[in-house]
């Protein structure tokens, strides 16, 4: 029987190493997650700027609500 080894010098170059199931569902999560921004943002040019617009369009909305009077609609009812 022969030896099959020195056929495969430089073999060892073309093997392609790849991760364990734990990092290559870290990159996959990492790259879903930077194509669903990128699809988000598509066409706006400050995507931080619009986040802190809602933000804080979010909070004054929070703000308005709390301070509105609960008594539950403001009509009134007067018999008499």
């Amino acid at each position: 029987m022969g030896m099959c080894l020195p056929c495969l010098s430089g073999a060892e170059d073309d093997v392609v190493v790849t991760p364990d199931p734990e990092t290559r569902r870290k990159q996959l999560a990492e790259a879903a997650e930077k194509r669903q921004k990128e699809t988000t943002y598509r066409g706006i040019k400050d995507p931080e700027a619009l986040e802190r617009k809602k933000k804080k369009q979010e909070e004054s909305e929070k703000q308005t609500m709390s301070s509105a009077p609960s008594g539950g609609g403001g009509l009134k009812w007067q018999v008499g």
